[in-house]
């Protein structure tokens, strides 16, 4: 009981503090005027983080020789396809889903803001 008439205080208390004004003469306005555009540095930043992302992934693939797996699993697919058993490399899984994670939370990121 005590803590919901704490939150109706600490509410009340913000709420007269958010209604105030400081004078200041139009220096607010005129440094956020200055303040780079957000939307901008979105993008930018999207295009960093989406190269940043496939560069890690692209060195991942070739430490380790991404092509080779690539190429047991689809000669392990096409082998196994008529029995519809599939073989999952471990390593192969983890990579990828490092890869999309990467990708994933950056877009994610980026859509919160």
């Amino acid at each position: 009981m005590t803590e919901d008439r704490d939150d109706i205080l600490l509410k009340a208390f913000f709420q007269q503090a958010a209604q105030q004004q400081i004078a200041d003469e139009g220096f607010t306005e005129r440094v956020m005027q200055r303040l780079p555009r957000s939307e901008y540095n979105l993008r930018r930043f999207n295009r960093l983080w989406t190269a940043f992302c496939v560069a890690v992934f692209a060195v991942l693939f070739v430490v380790f020789r991404g092509w080779e797996l690539l190429a047991v699993q689809l000669e392990v697919l096409l082998r196994t396809l008529p029995t519809y058993m599939f073989s999952i490399n471990p390593l192969l899984l983890a990579t990828t889903l490092f890869g999309l994670l990467f990708v994933g939370v950056g877009e994610v990121y980026l859509r919160e803001k």
